[in-house]
């Protein structure tokens, strides 16, 4: 005990680095983020919004403001949350293991909004890992920086009313549209969403058409794939601005009586370091396999559908665009690389 305190109870650290003294709150003195039907569901891979739950939420417990990050890495042996707020040191801030569910977790005090982080992984076999991004990260740097960055999550939008079609009276048409390809901003780069909204819902709506369909928005790390390789599953890109930008997007197609689809890569995803191959060290969410966990033809690594938590990753992928988002549909990519053992 600490001057005979046996009971948890507030305090502060005060820590002297060589350029200067920082206070700050003990991120251990907190309890545990996870509740128990939360590491139930986690464990059954019965969650079907994981994302409420893993990933980094701001939070404020005991009155203190802060971050909760929690990532699935079971086998791993140790896993850290560096980011620019600890200097990237994975001594700093060591998670806490759920065993039931091999999920880590930890709050931490003082991170918020706008904070870049990755997770330092240990694997069971005593190596560092590469730093790894957040598979359930809602935001990401612009490439070729790869670090997650911690966000408020976009206020929900309401999805386009089924009476938009009966108002348009008329089949449905879709402008299938690679924004990247599509318009450049004044100075050479990728126009934002605002924007976008300004020049593409105008266009569209003038060429009659109901619906747009959007090559995939998912953070990818390479321009040349169109974002049909996509490593942040839930983060819009950073190409076209902040999350509640797409947000606002979705909201402006619906006032314009435009629904909007956008393309969904559930079927594979590609070997960067950063992203979720061999996550904790060994295949998490790819096939052990390299048969069934490799596509031959684009060198991807294909998502092990039978593995509860992985099915849950992508389930809670599609309802997070649709609930947070407001989007109307899905278009899935790849299908037939799902379907077909031989790919």
């Amino acid at each position: 005990s600490i001057l005979g305190r046996n009971k948890p109870f507030d305090y502060r650290l005060r820590i002297v680095w060589p350029g200067g003294t920082q206070e700050v709150d003990d991120p251990y003195r907190f309890a545990t983020v996870l509740g128990e039907l939360d590491v139930w569901l986690l464990a059954e891979g019965s969650h079907l919004r994981p994302y409420e739950r893993l990933g980094a939420h701001l939070r404020e417990i005991d009155g203190v403001k802060g971050t909760a990050f929690a990532v699935w890495a079971p086998d791993a042996q140790r896993v850290s949350v560096v980011g620019d707020f600890n200097t990237w040191d994975g001594r700093r801030h060591p998670m806490r293991l759920r065993r039931e569910c091999g999920v880590w977790e930890l709050f931490l005090p003082g991170v918020g909004a706008g904070a870049c982080y990755k997770y330092e992984i240990r694997s069971k076999d005593g190596h560092i890992l590469p730093l790894k991004a957040d598979p359930y990260g809602f935001a990401a740097e612009l490439r070729p920086s790869t670090a997650s960055i911690v966000c408020e999550l976009p206020q929900t939008t309401t999805r386009a009313s089924v009476e938009t079609a009966k108002k348009l009276n008329r089949p449905v048409s879709i402008y299938e549209v690679h924004l990247s390809s599509w318009r450049q901003a004044d100075d050479g780069g990728f126009p934002d969403w605002q924007r976008i909204a300004e020049t593409l819902i105008p266009y569209v709506t003038d060429l009659g058409f109901t619906h747009l369909e959007l090559l995939p928005i998912s953070e990818h790390p390479f321009d040349g794939s169109w974002g049909y390789q996509p490593l942040g599953l839930y983060a819009p890109t950073a190409r076209f601005g902040s999350p509640q930008g797409f947000c606002d997007f979705v909201s402006a197609c619906h006032k314009a009586e435009i629904e909007v689809i956008v393309d969904w890569v559930p079927a594979h995803f590609p070997t960067d370091e950063h992203g979720l191959g061999r996550f904790d060290g060994r295949p998490l969410y790819e096939h052990a396999d390299p048969r069934e966990g490799k596509h031959q033809d684009w060198g991807t690594l294909i998502y092990n559908f039978g593995r509860r938590e992985v099915f849950n990753f992508l389930v809670g992928n599609a309802l997070f665009w649709i609930e947070h988002y407001g989007v109307d549909g899905l278009r899935v990519d790849a299908v037939a690389s799902m379907l077909y053992r031989d790919y």
